[in-house]
This record gives structure tokens, sequence and C-alpha cells, in this order.
């Protein structure tokens, strides 16, 4: 998956599809975004960016087997930079370590919500991606441009300690 730099100008922008790619998938990845991120508008935020991206591009992204995967990644990684920027700006005002809360989309039972907002972000996005957007192990990999050995590493960890901070099997 390319994840181009060049950007077109908005007079070559060829966004014919992009209306209904963009209905069909901006929720689900608004809401991913939110349980990997942990922070609904750092989400909404990131979302716009990725599907900005994919406008621009729209031409190449709507040829990717699959673009919704493009648009997540794009988001994700603004939306850890601008958190990381975020949170270096807040250390530098206070000596406390902010926690972020989860926003509205968070899962419904808070034992759920608060064992997965302690995984790291690497952990949490291929368990979001897999149980929250149903893709395969080989999408997660695709959209994540790593490779499937690492989404299942990932997957595996990521559900034991689930499993080991909610006491489950």
């Amino acid at each position: 998956m390319n994840t181009d730099r060049e950007v077109a100008s908005p007079l070559d922008i060829d966004a014919s599809g992009f209306d209904g790619f963009f209905h069909e998938h901006h929720g689900s990845i608004v809401r991913a975004l939110a349980l990997a991120l942990g922070d609904e508008h750092l989400a909404r935020d990131a979302a716009a960016e990725g599907f900005a991206q994919a406008l621009q591009r729209w031409r190449r992204v709507a040829g990717y087997d699959n673009p919704a995967g493009w648009v997540y990644r794009v988001g994700l990684n603004w939306g850890r930079s601008r958190w990381r920027k975020t949170h270096r700006e807040i250390s530098e005002h206070a000596s406390d370590s902010v926690e972020r809360p989860f926003a509205a989309s968070e899962p419904r039972d808070p034992r759920i919500a608060s064992a997965l907002h302690r995984l790291s972000v690497d952990h949490r996005v291929v368990v979001v991606a897999r149980f929250y957007l149903d893709w395969s192990e080989q999408e997660i990999a695709a959209a994540l441009d790593i490779r499937p050995g690492t989404v299942k590493s990932r997957l595996s960890r990521a559900l034991r300690h689930l499993a080991d901070d909610l006491g489950a099997d």
C-alpha cells in the first residue's frame, strides 16, 4: 500500500465514486479511529485528514484492494502524530500524566473499554480492525502496511492481554 506524498491540484481531482465511498465508510472509520486512538474528537479530525488525502489521490486510492484501509491507516498515522504533539505540549505544562477517556463510540461494557484502553496502540489497532471493522488478517496487514505474521502476533498478544485483564478464557 502506498502513502503517496504528491498532492494533486484541485483541478486534477477525479472524484467519481468518492461520494459513495465516503458515505459508506466514514462512520465506521471514525468509530474505529475513536476506539484505536481513544479520543473521539481526535478520531474525527484524523478521519477528515484521511478522507481529504484520499480525495486528493482518489484515482489511485480507488484502485487499491482496500481503500478504506488506506484511509484508516492515514488517519491513524495522522492521529498518533497529533496525539504525541498534544501530549508533549500538555506534559510541558503539567506534572501529572493525562489519561485520555474513551469516547461515545467505546464498547458498552466499561470493563472491555477499560481493558481495550490499556492495550498499546499497536495492539488496539489490530483488535479494532479485526473485530470492529471485521477485516481479515490479510486486509489488516495491507491496510497497516505490516506483515500478516505481525498482525497475527499482535492480535494474539492483544487477545491474551484482554483475556488476562478481563479474567476470561
